[in-house]
């Protein structure tokens, strides 16, 4: 799989991501949290002299790599354009020294992320000196692994992301897996690679071919206007919980952990590392209510920014390492500029994410008799990643969010996934200087005004809290309006921002999946 195959925020969604993605990181564009508020004084600055510098120092360089004339010819001495343009090449040369130096200097003395605690060593060399099925698996723990396809053109089940999920299937022992994937809307080449696939699995398994999910099928809403229409949200939720049908249809399958995968490559060790190495205890048993690697779209590029808030609610900074900012007290930052396999957030998902199944089976744990299942938010106007909103229902309400030492729910940066072959390849060599963005990021942070308020972070589930949310009327000019209201908050304020984007039902070639529907004002 050397290309996407369909932009991230299309609603069919090969990898039933949470957030849209752009080549390069665009703050008006890239995700929710990162559209700019009217007020952002980035409206006001939009960084132009970084676009100054890099275009003026790239316009003088061409002007002196192409001035076939040498520099001295026909002159005693330079002018002064000349001596201008030699000194400004001569700064470029010796600031690109600098951090050359510095980055083989930290690659070599400080790398990030790249020496694991040594019981990660242990699972890899008990997984590479040994061939015999279920190797990877020393508790032999059962495993339900889940995906939500859209593969049109079959590149994903019979290319390298089938691969390794048979690799994975068999490091954790066929006897202890049990395989659920659905997939729908991918036509005949999708269908013919999943059924080859499956063919191939070796484990006990649901696999699921849709040719068409009617989103006619899902539950509504009514926009300014007065037509009905489905959340993009909802749409996804949906998805990703046909591929935990299972869990229901099997109530007497007990599993340990279930491992959600998106359309991503990866290591099939660093899978078994997410699984069972995470905070592990004394015993070097994993400790954690869900564990999440860190995805990437481009060797540098953190992609899932949309899902993951940090421990005290607050969305991420520039999507670089390290990731998210000094709002509060830090300590999700912190805890990566530490090197810790088990940095504490409110939510994540990182492409591919483990979870403590007990919360997603009945009957366990006995205080959540319901199993927790993907949604969307209730509010009109106010989205929210249903990435983000199954780790708020798996976590213990918190009493005072400003104040949380821990969720249980962590982000491994030492697991590390990608959504190309390239960028994979890359992620080993760019981890080891990325301590040397650590300034530049929080500075940068500070100036376009990451991370945007967000009113409802800090809520306390349960509280009586004032918030303004949109009213339905059909009797009034556009269809409602916003209004001022005394309610319960639930458990999710963290996780959303003001918007709403909608499915296109009746696509025409070329047309995205959904669309967005403006915000009222």
């Amino acid at each position: 799989m050397t290309t996407r195959l369909l932009h991230p925020d299309e609603w069919e969604l090969n990898s039933r991501s949470s957030v849209d993605s752009q080549g390069t990181f665009n703050l008006d564009e890239a995700d929710f949290e990162s559209q700019v508020p009217p007020t952002s004084p980035f409206k006001r600055h939009r960084l132009p002299w970084l676009s100054r510098l890099f275009s003026t120092t790239s316009a003088g360089y061409r002007r002196l790599k192409s001035n076939s004339r040498p520099a001295f010819a026909g002159s005693s001495r330079p002018n002064c354009s000349r001596r201008f343009l030699l000194r400004r090449f001569c700064y470029i040369h010796v600031v690109f020294g600098i951090v050359f130096v510095l980055g083989l200097f930290t690659s070599i003395l400080f790398p990030s992320y790249t020496h694991p605690p040594v019981h990660y060593a242990t699972l890899r060399k008990s997984v590479l000196e040994k061939s015999y099925s279920g190797r990877g698996n020393l508790r032999n723990e059962k495993v339900f692994v889940a995906a939500s396809l859209y593969d049109s053109g079959g590149e994903l089940a019979k290319g390298q992301w089938g691969e390794q999920l048979l690799e994975l299937i068999h490091l954790l022992g066929n006897d202890n897996v049990f395989l659920s994937i659905y997939e729908n809307d991918s036509g005949e080449e999708g269908e013919n690679a999943l059924h080859e696939l499956e063919q191939k699995v070796q484990c006990q398994k649901a696999i699921v071919f849709e040719q068409h999910l009617d989103p006619k099928s899902l539950p509504t809403v009514t926009i300014p206007g007065g037509s009905k229409r489905v959340k993009r949200i909802e749409y996804l939720a949906q998805v990703r919980n046909k591929a935990l049908q299972p869990l229901t249809d099997k109530p007497g399958i007990k599993f340990d952990k279930l491992l959600y995968l998106n359309d991503i490559l990866f290591d099939p060790i660093d899978a078994l590392q997410l699984l069972f190495s995470t905070n592990a205890n004394d015993d070097g048993v994993s400790q954690y209510r869900a564990a999440c690697a860190v995805d990437f779209d481009n060797p540098f590029k953190f992609y899932d920014t949309y899902a993951t808030r940090d421990l005290e609610g607050y969305s991420m900074g520039l999507p670089f390492y390290p990731w998210f900012t000094t709002s509060g007290k830090g300590e999700s930052r912190r805890d990566v500029l530490a090197g810790k396999d088990a940095v504490r957030v409110r939510s994540c998902w990182g492409g591919m994410v483990a979870f403590d199944a007990k919360y997603f089976q009945s009957g366990s744990p006995p205080s959540t008799p319901n199993p927790a299942r993907f949604r969307s938010g209730k509010d009109l106007f106010w989205e929210a990643s249903e990435c983000c909103l199954i780790h708020a229902d798996i976590q213990d309400p918190q009493t005072n969010v400003d104040e949380i030492t821990d969720t249980g729910i962590y982000m491994n940066p030492f697991v590390r996934v990608a959504y190309d072959h390239r960028t994979l390849s890359w992620l080993g060599v760019t981890r080891r200087f990325e301590r040397l963005y650590s300034f530049l990021h929080n500075l940068i942070n500070h100036f376009v005004g990451l991370p945007w308020h967000n009113p409802r972070r800090a809520e306390v589930p349960g509280q009586s809290v004032q918030e303004t949310v949109w009213i339905p009327d059909a009797a009034q000019d556009g269809g409602g309006a916003f209004k001022t209201v005394d309610r319960i908050a639930g458990n999710d304020g963290y996780c959303g921002r003001r918007g709403l984007q909608v499915i296109v039902e009746d696509r025409k070639p070329g047309q995205k999946g959904f669309e967005n529907i403006p915000v009222p004002s």
